[in-house]
């Protein structure tokens, strides 16, 4: 047979031509990104524009005072306006209603004010909420939830005693009666109006067959030191002790020992927590709800809640509301924490027991006292 022809192969098939890529489109210039500005820079330069914050009753040797208003102004380059030192939590509160209408600089934008009276102040819708970086190391029961009021610190109240004149130093409440203390007894304001004032009268029943839940024994106490010529009718403060004017002033811990510091052994001073009617009154920091520079008031309240401000405090003896917060982190100096007493056995009353109490006596102290205390002059 003859064989068949080789088959022909076909052509290869002809390559595609490869493809050029298109030239890069040249590239868009990049988004110019604003910078990112935090809300702490925000409020530090808001109360900058403000310039000024308007305090009221901050006495410079009351919880070291002095030191917390000259770091704010180094840290932040504000004016502080400083209103009447020695006012009372009342006066304060009476400031804010007096000015509300007024955005002078006799309106206070910030008050330190005693624990019932925070929140008879939101009561009266004279407070402004504002809720600190720090809030959640502020204990829930001194705070409100919405952040109108919170407290700052405590203190135990305590016997400051000016050695020159008093040769008995007394160690309780009951000791306040005996005659060797005629003329010599001063409290630290007006109990018709002074929170100070009002806890120094519920403390002193405490010890003297009165409750948490009854204040009337500490009227009765105080009636029979007036009756006895024990109480001086004057506010005490630590000039009156220093002149002998005043013998034992009765007050806060934190005031006595900053006293006793501040006069240097002239005279002598001796510092007693009493033995019983061991009494923590707790201070409340709120902003007025007619602050003339209420970014400045807000920028003022995250100074005093930062570990700077809590650490002021507590160079003038005072126990700051995140000082657990503050002693598990360790960041405390020691010689700091080496300062502050003993005050263990102290009680801490309840808001209710404290309105309770500060309705008593400041509606009967003139009926069950009679004693009309005024500022020195």
């Amino acid at each position: 047979a003859t064989p068949a022809p080789a088959a022909t192969e076909a052509p290869a098939p002809t390559a595609a031509p490869v493809a050029t890529e298109a030239p890069a489109a040249p590239e868009a210039p990049a988004a110019t990104t604003a910078p990112v500005v935090s809300a702490m820079d925000k409020l530090v330069a808001d109360a900058k524009a403000e310039g000024t914050v308007t305090t009221i009753a901050l006495p410079h040797d009351w919880c070291n005072y002095g030191g917390v208003i000259e770091g704010f102004k180094a840290k932040y380059g504000l004016e502080v306006n400083e209103l009447n030192p020695d006012a009372g939590s009342g006066d304060e509160v009476e400031a804010i209603k007096a000015n509300k209408d007024n955005k002078g600089p006799q309106a206070p934008d910030v008050i330190d004010v005693g624990y019932a009276f925070g929140p008879s102040s939101l009561a009266e819708g004279l407070l402004l909420p504002y809720k600190v970086s720090t809030w959640d190391t502020i204990p829930d029961d001194v705070k409100d939830p919405d952040g109108n009021w919170y407290g700052d610190y405590y203190g135990v109240l305590a016997f400051m005693v000016n050695k020159d004149v008093v040769a008995n130093t007394p160690q309780d409440w009951s000791d306040l009666l005996k005659p060797e203390y005629a003329s010599q007894i001063g409290v630290s304001g007006d109990p018709r109006t002074s929170n100070q004032a009002i806890q120094t009268v519920f403390a002193s029943g405490l010890a003297n067959g009165g409750s948490l839940d009854d204040a009337q024994a500490g009227l009765d106490f105080f009636a029979d030191l007036n009756t006895a010529g024990n109480l001086v009718p004057l506010i005490a403060n630590n000039g009156l002790v220093a002149k002998g004017e005043v013998g034992i002033r009765i007050t806060w811990d934190y005031n006595a020992l900053a006293g006793a510091d501040a006069l240097a052994g002239n005279p002598p001073i001796e510092v007693v927590i009493p033995a019983t009617g061991r009494f923590a009154g707790v201070y409340v920091q709120a902003i007025s709800a007619y602050a003339p520079h209420p970014n400045a008031a807000k920028l003022w309240m995250e100074y005093l809640y930062s570990d700077e401000g809590q650490i002021e405090w507590m160079k003038g003896y005072c126990h700051p509301i995140r000082e657990a917060d503050l002693r598990a982190r360790g960041v405390v100096p020691q010689d700091v924490l080496d300062k502050l007493p003993d005050v263990s056995g102290a009680v801490f009353p309840t808001l209710d027991q404290l309105d309770a109490a500060k309705t008593l006596i400041t509606a009967n102290w003139d009926s069950v006292v009679g004693a009309d205390i005024q500022a020195a002059p």
